[in-house]
C-alpha cells in the first residue's frame, strides 16, 4: 500500500473542518504534521485532492471520489478497534442460542433486538429443535443458552414461558360437523399430524397419539398447513393458530371437556459457572418479566405479557 490510514484521517479532518489549522485543533496534531501528511498523500497517489483558497481547503472532483472511499475505510478501521476493545473486556464474539420450536419467535427476536443494542459485536447463531433435540445440542457443547421443555436432571432451568396447545381442525373438517361434542373415540377414526422429536434417540412424543392414521412432520408450520387444508387435526401452539382462528380458517375441536394442553419452557445456561457478560445479558432479557411488544399481523398490535400464551 502506498498510503496509510493516518494520512487518510488527516485528509478527512482537513475537509471536515475546512482547513489545516482547524484540523490540527480537532485531531490534536500540529498544523505542519497535517500539511506534510496530506501533501505526501497527494504525492504518493499522483492525484490532487485539495485546492487551497486563502485559509480554506476545498475538495477537487478526484478528492470527492476518494474521500467517499476513505470514509468507509476509516469507519471500518474504527469498528475493528471497537470490536477489539469489546473482546479484550471479555465479551463473547459469538453466542449460540437454541430454542424449542414452540417458543414464540417474536419474544425471542424482541430480546435479541434489545441485546444487539448493547452488544452489537456479538454474533448470534440460532438453532431450532423439537422436544429432546435441545439436550443433544447441550451434551455436544453446541449451545450457550437453551430454551427447552426438557431440562436435563443435572441442570437448572429458569421458567420463562407456558405454551398452550389447542386442538384444532379446518372449518369443514368432519369433526366440526358431528352436531355434538367430540370424544377421544371420535379422534381415533381421523388423521392426526404430530411433530417429530428432533433428538437423536427420538423417544419423546408430542401430544395425544391415539389416532389410527398419523402424519409426522418436523416443523410446526408444516403441521399448521396440513391442518388448514383439512387433511388432519392437531394440537398446535395457540400463538401459531391465533390469527387463523380469528380469520375463520381454523376451528377448535368441540370437546365436552377442556382439552387444552400445556408445556412449560425453561431457559438453561450451558455453563453457569463460566458464563460471559453477553450471555448473561441475554439470559436476563429472556428471563425478565418485561412486556414484549409483538405485532398482531392480522389486525392490530398490542403489548404482550411475557407469560401470556398468545402473541
Amino acid at each position: 500500500m502506498k498510503t496509510t490510514l493516518e494520512q487518510w484521517r488527516m485528509f478527512r479532518a482537513v475537509v471536515e473542518h475546512g482547513g489545516y489549522a482547524q484540523a490540527a485543533d480537532a485531531i490534536y496534531k500540529s498544523q505542519s504534521t497535517i500539511s506534510y501528511g496530506v501533501h505526501k498523500l497527494q504525492e504518493q497517489l499522483g492525484v490532487q485532492l485539495l485546492e487551497v483558497e486563502g485559509r480554506k481547503a476545498f475538495l477537487t472532483a478526484e478528492g470527492k471520489t476518494l474521500l467517499l472511499r476513505a470514509e468507509r475505510l476509516l469507519d471500518q478501521a474504527e469498528e475493528i478497534d471497537r470490536v477489539a476493545a469489546s473482546l479484550s473486556g471479555g465479551t463473547e464474539s459469538l453466542l449460540r442460542v437454541a430454542r424449542d420450536m414452540v417458543y414464540p419467535g417474536d419474544q425471542l427476536f424482541y430480546a435479541l433486538e434489545k441485546f444487539s443494542k448493547s452488544y452489537p459485536h456479538t454474533r448470534i447463531e440460532l438453532e431450532e429443535f423439537v422436544l429432546s433435540g435441545g439436550n443433544d445440542l447441550l451434551n455436544a457443547d453446541e449451545v450457550d443458552l437453551l430454551i427447552t421443555a426438557q431440562v436435563p436432571s443435572d441442570r437448572q432451568g429458569q421458567h420463562i414461558y407456558r405454551c398452550e396447545f389447542i386442538p384444532v381442525t379446518s372449518m369443514n373438517h368432519p369433526l366440526q360437523t358431528l352436531g355434538r361434542h367430540v370424544s377421544y373415540d371420535d379422534l381415533i377414526e381421523h388423521r392426526q399430524v404430530v411433530l417429530r422429536d428432533s433428538g437423536k434417540k427420538r423417544n419423546l412424543n408430542s401430544g395425544w397419539l391415539g389416532a389410527n392414521q398419523r402424519w409426522t412432520v418436523t416443523h410446526v408450520s408444516t403441521s399448521l398447513n396440513i391442518v388448514k387444508r383439512g387433511l388432519a387435526f392437531a394440537w398446535l401452539p395457540s400463538h401459531w393458530v391465533k390469527n387463523d382462528l380469528e380469520a375463520g380458517n381454523l376451528a377448535i375441536i368441540p370437546f365436552a371437556e377442556e382439552a387444552t394442553r400445556y408445556a412449560d419452557l425453561y431457559l438453561v445456561k450451558a455453563h453457569p459457572d463460566r458464563i460471559g457478560p453477553a450471555a448473561q445479558a441475554l439470559y436476563e432479557l429472556l428471563s425478565s418479566k418485561e412486556e414484549f411488544f409483538c405485532p398482531d399481523t392480522a389486525n392490530d398490535a398490542k403489548p404482550l405479557a411475557k407469560n401470556e400464551s398468545a402473541e
